[in-house]
């Protein structure tokens, strides 16, 4: 068979003579000077983005790529294309067989791994510092030159509706593709990660192609590294290895185009019931939240912790300390380039939903109307700070924050800045989003074994 190949950087517009690419880099030190978190980036002639941050008092790094790229940006009938495609950059290069893959990085003790989320996918390997050079050779090979053979994708779309099923299995994550369904219609952000059976068996091999040609140019990708490193060896490594693959410009790319148009529906009260014999009812409830890159989402933030986000948190204490109703209950905010939500999920027997709904209904409110008390404030930013700065000392931590900040703000903001913006938070700014977002009837999505009789109570509880 023969491939794809990668086509070659677009053409000058000199005439009479071949045009040459580019050497200049943009090299930018983002924060700090020497040693301990100094972060740098440079952009690459062909606008490929390596951003890293130095962690000396290590032996591993954390490197991965971030494709600009996630299931919202497939159309109905490609549902699932950019998790297939994920699968499919593991099967094989001109230079690496899937085998030799995975035991590349077995063999050093590494660890090798990918995601898909609704506006990224990300790529990514922890070793030890003296084998960054293995994993960025692996991962910069699977993304520049994949082979995407045939017998691989009919192989993979086995095992991808296997993982479709063993999803489906777990009430407690089907409930969240539910409840985006509920609020956001069948629209990409509605629609699942994973694809469906239906699309899943639809996609063909060209159809996948295509959309990785059109997906993966280097003005869509984010390269980030974080550990013992050193930035200017990361960046020639990196840049060698996508000139290799004739790969830092592609003639069919498609620029990144604001993601707009999935706000949730016009429509309150809506309710989702997808019936299951399950032991447990399965129930988020919620509403419309802020986008991303909207100020007031550390306020809301601040709000999510202080209602349910820790043993502290009022949720906890009504449902599960006070009235023992549920073992799992808490509450999440989702933010996306145009849009949000804001959910509170519950596991609970089926005769307790009413009552476990009332509550959250209650304390959304009371929330709505009063905000939060100071020291509940104090409580939550606190929890807020101490978590962010524990969760970051590891360097595949630092190597997410730094993509996720890339990908989805285009700039990094230090630990110091973001400490700032969650304790500045207000008692009057939690009133304020509080009183935006929770004041309008919420809508619900359950899964469970319901009778009709409780399904209707799901209606009348979000009426």
């Amino acid at each position: 068979m023969t491939r794809n190949a990668h086509p070659t950087a677009r053409p000058s517009h000199t005439e009479g003579r071949a045009a040459a690419r580019p050497r200049a880099l943009t090299r930018t030190l983002l924060r700090g000077e020497n040693g301990a978190g100094t972060v740098r980036k440079t952009v690459l002639p062909g606008g490929l983005r390596v951003v890293t941050e130095t962690v000396p008092s290590v032996r591993s790094v954390s490197f991965g790529i971030w494709a600009h790229v996630g299931s919202r940006d497939e159309t109905p009938s490609l549902n699932g294309a950019t998790h297939y495609l994920e699968h499919l950059l593991f099967k094989g290069t001109s230079r690496r067989s899937a085998l030799d893959i995975s035991a590349s990085l077995d063999e050093v003790g590494g660890e090798l791994n990918a995601f898909t989320a609704k506006e990224f996918t990300c790529y990514y390997a922890r070793v030890l510092d003296s084998d960054l050079p293995l994993a960025i050779d692996v991962i910069c090979d699977m993304l520049t030159d994949p082979l995407l053979l045939p017998e691989e994708v009919e192989a993979e779309r086995g095992v991808i509706l296997e993982e479709i099923a063993m999803t489906d299995d777990d009430p407690g994550d089907v409930v969240h593709d539910l409840f985006a369904q509920t609020m956001l219609g069948d629209s990409p952000l509605g629609r699942p990660v994973l694809g469906t059976v239906e699309t899943v068996e639809a996609l063909t091999r060209d159809r996948i192609a295509r959309f990785y040609r059109k997906h993966y140019d280097p003005t869509r990708l984010v390269v980030t590294a974080a550990g013992n490193l050193d930035h200017a060896t990361v960046v020639r490594r990196v840049r060698a290895a996508f000139e290799r693959a004739d790969a830092l410009s592609r003639a069919d790319a498609v620029p990144c185009a604001p993601r707009t148009g999935d706000r949730p529906l016009n429509a309150a009260g809506r309710v989702g019931v997808l019936g299951r014999k399950t032991e447990q009812a399965h129930l988020v409830l919620g509403l419309p939240g802020v986008s991303r890159g909207d100020e007031r989402r550390w306020a809301l933030g601040a709000l999510s912790t202080a209602l349910g986000g820790g043993m502290s948190s009022r949720l906890f204490q009504e449902i599960r300390e006070k009235r023992g109703l549920a073992y799992s209950v808490y509450s999440y905010t989702s933010g996306y380039a145009d849009c949000g939500l804001f959910g509170i999920y519950a596991g609970c027997r089926p005769a307790q939903v009413a009552d476990v709904l009332a509550i959250c209904r209650e304390q959304l409110a009371r929330i709505a109307e009063e905000g939060l008390s100071e020291a509940e404030l104090r409580r939550a930013t606190g929890q807020l700070a101490g978590s962010t700065m524990l969760g970051l000392e590891d360097p595949g931590a630092l190597m997410h924050r730094l993509g996720k900040s890339e990908i989805c703000w285009g700039s990094q903001l230090s630990l110091d800045e973001m400490l700032s913006r969650m304790t500045a938070v207000t008692v009057e700014d939690v009133r304020q989003v509080a009183a935006e977002v929770l004041g309008r009837r919420p809508s619900v999505a359950a899964i469970g074994p319901l009778t009709q009789r409780q399904s209707d109570r799901l209606e009348s509880a979000v009426a």
